[in-house]
């Protein structure tokens, strides 16, 4: 993920059209209320387990981020393992030349 991208995520996030956290991205999800969810590249097996499917399954589009530590950062928090973004225009704006989850090598 580009320095652009995790700021256009931190102007998201002053924006209040984020959703931050495993927790509430799923709600978010199970809604239907995202656009794009954005997931830390050192994220837990049971948090990909459970956002990366429910966002595979509602056919939304997952990117892979920082460590959930730089992730945090750009968000002014500690620590982010996953990020829903909710405004349709701003996910089209971070999708850029983030590294989809689902072509990562283990």
């Amino acid at each position: 993920m580009t320095e652009g991208q995790l700021r256009l995520l931190g102007l998201g996030a002053r924006a209040g059209s984020l959703t931050i956290g495993t927790n509430g991205v799923r709600a978010a999800l199970q809604r239907g209320d995202l656009a794009l969810v954005v997931v830390a590249k050192d994220v837990s097996g049971r948090t990909q387990q459970k956002v990366l499917r429910l966002a595979q399954a509602k056919g939304i589009r997952c990117l892979s981020g920082p460590t959930a530590v730089a992730l945090g950062r750009a968000l002014g928090r500690a620590s982010v393992q996953a990020v829903g973004v909710r405004d349709a225009h701003l996910a089209a704006g971070i999708i850029g030349e983030a590294e989809p989850v689902n072509a990562r090598r283990t």
